[in-house]
């Protein structure tokens, strides 16, 4: 046979559509079609012999029997993908179409649903949490433990006892840990077994989160409650009616207005020098907090900061410092971990940017400005019903943004489309039956790949739950187990964390309980107070393995025993964390000046902080790396100043972008993220137009970069 002629043959094979179809049918979708073809070319064209049969199909369709082929396919497809035996069995599996069918208990009560629609600072979730609190029995569902840690106090305080459960911790109001009537707890706590005459379900809007959003679909369908309110954005009444419509329940809706004025301010606040007490300065990076905070202090003022990887009594703590009048800090900095759960004195909101990293449905990191909803709910802190300022404000740092930040809080908020959805643990158990030489990883995705879902639901990103699964693919766990530890709460982009995971599973494994000792020894604990930035983000890392030892205790309490003792341990961490936190500028201070000299340092020392027309801002790499070590500083001066300016930065950016300084993605981000303003962009223009026309090297040109690097401080012609 003439290798060339066969070649031919099979890509003819490959494209034809009728092919294709019966590929279909058989359960190969276009791209394990593509994949198995490309094996099966592989394998006849490297084979230096090929079974009789198939040797005489392959002469015979030479001439042009091409179909011929595709019982030789399909066996070779089903050696590759062994789920094609069982295809039918597996789409039964898979099949998410009907959720609600998942919770027979909820289905045999008649539910009445009552939704609490309005802004932030509405008295939405008050009005529920009163009904909550007169109940028989009641459950409160929230997305942060810091929410059901508030309700658990409000309970107990208001003589009703409440149990608290979060993954992290259980506390009983009865002190004979009997469980109470009532109970707070984070909304993927909630059990759907036990029956309540009342459930509150807080955040409505995150049945959309594209990671989480299956744990309100779960409780919004399987809560076995006479009565559920649920507390939200307007947006998403339709998508909660018609999922009610599909169980056969109704749904009431109960419209609440904001209860103290916000006003969108005419002006940017332009300098931190104009703050005033009572002001928050919101950021999107730890990079902006560090910057920001430190900027505030240099001009002789006290601030408390919040950000997302801060541990919950750390943020408490900075809350109370900023909210007490007799304290002299008066001024917030913070990322929009201020959205929720956190009871904030403020006056005025100032968004340091309206740009914001976020993660698509397909897990894709993307920069984007922020959306109604986000600005709305960060925006909302401000004047806070029953404290001391009445009414709320909300500008930006910069004028350029002030102008995009009015126009986003114009826009309705998009509704909320549809629920998100998450394989269990028994799906992939009964995948695994008919698979039983898969991967959990390759489970989950041809769980997914196979999954039927209607237009009212969609599947939630797995790509955190896949990542833990590779991870420890080699050591030998029980399916259930290896489940339950891919997922486990962590931030797989902290090392530390990552590779503490990994050390309790091999532990695991080999049936060797995690002791506290064992634990000490792995975190050197006892620690001190960090002594620049980068020791105070390994304290928070550590607080997060024994978050995360504390949530596997409660599912593997005889490997895990010693949670008693490592909550205290973190208690006593939590402490030595707010110490750092408090002392932030000077962690800053030592992380620069241990460092090499920076961009950041070449351009804080060049413009004094005096020159500057916009204040500090973090400043990334074009592949997103930050630095709590590089804080860049970003200043529009004139003239000369602003060519040195731009030699600084571009010793720290890359050549190559700069060229597409007028119209290149670069430019549009700088601009977008406030680092250029309109008027500099043309400015760059007109200065490099005319090195043109003058004989003298571009932007980008290697002469200059070197001239560039060689700078000391001296003025060029």
């Amino acid at each position: 046979l003439s290798a060339g002629e066969v070649l031919k043959t099979l890509n003819k094979f490959y494209k034809r559509k009728e092919i294709q179809r019966l590929g279909a049918e058989n359960g190969l979708d276009a791209r394990l079609f593509h994949q198995a073809f490309i094996s099966f070319r592989k394998y006849i064209m490297e084979s230096t012999s090929v079974s009789a049969d198939l040797h005489i199909i392959l002469n015979d369709i030479c001439c042009g029997h091409v179909d011929d082929l595709f019982p030789f396919f399909l066996r070779h497809a089903k050696q590759i993908f062994p789920m094609l035996d069982c295809m039918d069995d597996l789409r039964k599996i898979s099949d998410l179409r009907l959720p609600p069918n998942w919770y027979p208990d909820a289905r045999a009560i008649q539910r009445k649903i009552i939704f609490h629609a309005g802004p932030t600072n509405s008295g939405k979730t008050y009005h529920a949490i009163q009904r909550f609190l007169s109940a028989k029995s009641g459950i409160y569902c929230g997305p942060l433990k810091l929410l059901a840690h508030e309700i658990f106090q409000k309970s107990n305080d208001a003589n009703v006892p409440c149990d608290l459960v979060t993954g992290e911790e259980r506390v009983y109001a009865n002190e004979d840990a009997r469980q109470a009537s009532h109970i707070a707890c984070t909304i993927e706590m909630c059990s759907t077994n036990t029956p309540y005459e009342v459930a509150v379900i807080d955040e409505i809007q995150m049945i959309r989160d594209p990671a989480r959003g299956w744990a309100w679909t779960r409780a919004l369908l399987g809560l076995c409650a006479e009565e559920i309110h649920v507390c939200g954005e307007a947006a998403a009444i339709d998508l909660v009616t018609e999922l009610m419509y599909t169980t056969g329940e109704e749904v009431e809706v109960r419209n609440y207005k904001r209860l103290t004025p916000l006003t969108v301010l005419d002006y940017a606040l332009e300098s931190l020098d104009n703050l005033r007490p009572g002001d928050c300065v919101v950021c999107f990076s730890k990079n902006d907090i560090y910057s920001v905070s430190r900027q505030v202090e240099a001009r002789g003022l006290e601030c408390a900061v919040i950000y997302g990887s801060l541990p919950p009594g750390t943020k408490l703590e900075q809350a109370k410092k900023f909210n007490d009048p007799d304290d002299p800090c008066k001024i917030l900095v913070a990322t929009d971990a201020i959205g929720m759960g956190l009871n904030l004195c403020i006056k005025r909101i100032i968004f340091n940017s309206i740009v914001k990293p976020t993660i698509n449905e397909k897990g894709e990191k993307e920069i984007d400005s922020i959306t109604t909803s986000q600005a709305l709910q960060i925006a909302g802190r401000a004047g806070r019903y029953g404290s001391s300022f009445k009414q709320g404000e909300v500008t930006t740092m910069h004028h350029d943004d002030l102008v995009q930040l009015k126009e986003i809080l114009s826009e309705p908020v998009r509704p909320v489309k549809a629920a998100g959805l998450h394989p269990t643990p028994e799906q992939i158990e009964m995948f695994a039956y008919h698979l039983p030489d898969a991967t959990l990883s390759n489970l989950i995705d041809i769980f997914v790949s196979l999954s039927q879902v209607d237009g009212l639901y969609f599947v939630c990103n797995i790509d955190d739950f896949k990542f833990l699964a590779d991870m420890i693919q080699h050591i030998p766990l029980n399916l259930r187990s290896r489940y339950v530890f891919c997922t486990a709460p962590l931030n797989r982009k902290e090392p530390f964390v990552c590779t503490t995971l990994l050390k309790f599973a091999r532990q695991f494994s080999r049936n060797e309980p995690l002791t506290f000792d064992w634990l000490c020894r792995h975190t050197k604990w006892p620690l001190a107070a960090p002594k620049n930035i980068k020791e105070l983000v390994h304290l928070e890392a550590v607080h997060d393995v024994f978050d995360l030892y504390l949530w596997l205790s409660y599912r593997f309490m005889d490997m895990f025993p010693d949670a008693v003792l490592v909550r205290d341990v973190q208690k006593k961490l939590d402490d030595i964390i707010q110490i750092g936190v408090c002392n932030i500028t000077k962690l800053i201070r030592a992380s620069q000046s241990a460092a090499a000299p920076s961009t950041a340092e070449v351009m804080s020392e060049d413009f004094p902080l005096s020159r500057t027309r916009r204040d500090t801002r973090a400043v990334s790499d074009r592949h997103g790396a930050k630095s709590t070590e590089a804080l860049s500083i970003a200043v529009e001066v004139p003239g000369e100043r602003r060519a040195k300016n731009l030699k600084a930065y571009r010793s720290a950016a890359r050549q190559d972008d700069l060229k597409s300084h007028g119209r290149g993605s670069l430019a549009n981000r700088l601009l977008r993220e406030g680092l250029l303003t309109q008027e500099m962009l043309r400015q760059l223009e007109s200065e490099w137009q005319d090195q043109h026309r003058n004989g003298r090297y571009g932007l980008g040109s290697k002469r200059d970069d070197q001239n560039s690097s060689k700078e000391t401080g001296k003025k060029k012609k």
